[in-house]
This record gives C-alpha cells, sequence and structure tokens, in this order.
C-alpha cells in the first residue's frame, strides 16, 4: 500500500506542475515578441543532412555512438554563420537530462526580463552577481538572483508564449525549480521530476534568439552575452578548444554534478560562428566534451576529418 500511495502522490504532483505550466503559458504578455521575429526560422526547421551526417561521424570516431543509443549523450551543433539561414543537427536533442548549473542562463534571462520590465536595474552589484553566476558559476549568487527575480518568475518566462524555453510538446527544456545550495526543490518540472534540466535542443534555442537579439530585447542581447564571454571555469568546452585553437572566442555557460556534465557556448572561430551544446550521464562526461568541442570546431570550420580522428 505505501508504494502505491507513493506513486499516486508523485502522479499528483506531476499533474499539478503540469497544470502550474499551462497557467504560466499565459501568465506573460506576447506582446511585440522578439523570439517571434519572421526574419529567422524555427531552429526545428532547419536541420542540415550534410552537417548532420558529419556529426553521427564525429561522434562515432570519438566512440560515442553507443553513449548516444543509452541515452547516455545528446548533443545539438548548429552553424550560425549565416543567421538567417542556420544549420542544425542534434542527436537526442529533445532527451531531458539533469544540467547542473547550466540551466543557471535561465536565471540570467529572468533577470535580464525583470531589468527590461523596470523592475530591476542593471547597476554595478547587480552586473556583478551576474557575471558571478555565469562566468564563475558561484552558487550564492546564482542562489541570490533566484531569490531577487522570484522563485516562479524564472519558469514562468521559460514557459511562456515569447519563448518555450521549456515546451511539453517537445519533452521539457530549460528548468530552475531549485536553489544552488542545500535547500529543497520548491518546483520539479512536471515532465521528469528534475529540479535543474535541459535539453540540447532547447539550449540551442536558447543561444540561438540570443545571438539574434531576441532574448528580451537586442541590447538586452548583447549585455548578456557580454557577461556570457570570458569564461573563467576552463574545462570542458574552454579547456578543449582553447587548448587547441586560442584565438576563438566563446560565450559560454557549463554544470557539473556527480557523473552528470553539460557545456553549450555559441563559438567566434576563423570567421564562422556556432553553437555547440553537450549533455552527458557518464562519469567520463567531462573528458568526452572536452574532445567533442574539438570535432564539432573541426566540422564547422570544415577541417578533414583527420585532423580529429584520435583524440587524446
Amino acid at each position: 500500500m505505501g508504494a502505491i500511495a507513493g506513486q499516486s502522490s508523485e502522479k499528483n504532483l506531476k499533474f499539478k506542475s503540469l497544470v502550474i505550466v499551462l497557467v504560466w503559458l499565459f501568465a506573460l504578455p506576447a506582446g511585440a515578441s522578439a523570439a517571434a521575429d519572421s526574419s529567422y526560422p524555427a531552429l526545428r526547421q532547419s536541420e542540415d543532412p550534410e552537417l548532420q551526417a558529419q556529426l553521427v561521424q564525429g561522434l562515432d570516431r570519438l566512440g560515442l555512438s553507443k553513449a548516444v543509443r543509452d541515452g547516455e549523450l545528446s548533443v545539438a551543433l548548429v552553424d550560425v554563420t549565416d543567421p538567417e539561414h542556420p544549420r542544425l543537427s542534434e542527436v537526442n536533442g529533445d532527451r531531458m537530462m539533469y544540467a547542473a548549473s547550466l540551466p543557471k542562463i535561465a536565471i540570467l534571462l529572468a533577470a535580464f526580463q525583470r531589468i527590461h520590465d523596470g523592475s530591476m536595474t542593471l547597476d554595478d552589484s547587480t552586473r556583478k552577481t551576474l557575471v558571478d553566476m555565469i562566468r564563475y558559476s558561484n552558487n550564492h549568487a546564482a542562489t541570490a538572483m533566484i531569490r531577487r527575480v522570484g522563485k516562479s518568475y524564472i519558469n514562468q518566462v521559460l514557459t511562456s508564449p515569447r519563448y518555450h524555453l521549456y515546451d511539453p510538446a517537445h519533452n521539457g527544456g530549460l528548468w530552475v525549480g531549485k536553489e544552488y545550495g542545500t535547500a529543497s526543490a520548491w518546483s520539479r518540472d512536471p515532465l521528469h521530476h528534475l529540479s535543474h534540466g535541459a535539453t540540447a535542443m532547447q539550449v540551442a534555442r536558447y543561444y540561438y534568439l540570443l545571438d539574434t537579439g531576441r532574448l528580451v530585447s537586442p541590447k538586452a542581447s548583447r549585455e548578456m552575452l557580454t557577461i556570457m564571454s570570458k569564461p573563467g571555469i576552463h574545462h570542458k568546452f574552454v579547456g578543449g578548444l582553447l587548448s587547441r585553437y586560442p584565438d576563438a572566442e566563446i560565450f559560454r555557460k557549463s554544470g557539473t554534478w556527480r557523473d552528470f556534465h553539460a557545456d553549450s557556448a555559441l563559438v567566434e572561430h576563423k570567421g564562422r560562428r556556432y553553437i555547440a551544446v553537450g549533455l552527458a550521464h557518464n562519469s567520463h562526461g567531462g573528458q568526452w566534451l572536452k574532445k567533442l568541442i574539438v570535432v564539432m570546431d573541426n566540422i564547422i570550420e570544415r577541417r578533414p576529418p583527420a585532423r580529429y580522428a584520435s583524440l587524446q
């Protein structure tokens, strides 16, 4: 009876959470939605067969095909050199995974939405808190910003018609339902019961909206990109890319907790620009991502496969 009661309780919690999401979908005024700018296609409609084949081949050369099949790895790679004609490739793109600190980018979005609406000011103190949260992944800064913008407001923004960065129709997406500390979760995502979750596709959409000035406003998007520049933690994507190509510029947020490893970035390198996202659930995930970013960079830069066939 106890097990049955527990299952019933969990189902009720998920149902209530889903109802909350449906309410949130209409909570923010859509207004003149920058995210709906017709100059840019929907990222999901921008699949590129050639890029897809190259990504799959690259993963195979790294010995990661099994990890993909087992659901331990999800990846999105988007060439946005021409932002009006993005080229998308992905594997397990809509697989929801625990993403640790990566969803702090959702807190950043909520903060700038508050600033845009006039209920917060981007003063020196606020900027420092945001920089500490993103560049250095400071948990105290993240928790302070969560409390300042309002816990429920973050997911209200993510699920709003303007952004759809958490979308039940696509198995979820970015979600923040817990402070970065010892406090209990206040709202786990309704589909997977995660406190800090993401899908590679929704993270890629976040970066695409950001790169094209459609998160909050063009000015706010530029400010957010500045905060995401100059990463203060040199591992995973940053460690792999800059150790080989120090001339690359990277705007990034990663996450690590136990055997969950996540990284995401907008990269500028040799005249090309691309979005890279990797989510892994494996103790070797950090090393996977460090090697994977070099593969993805070589694909975008159109270098021959021999350049990354045997990464160390």
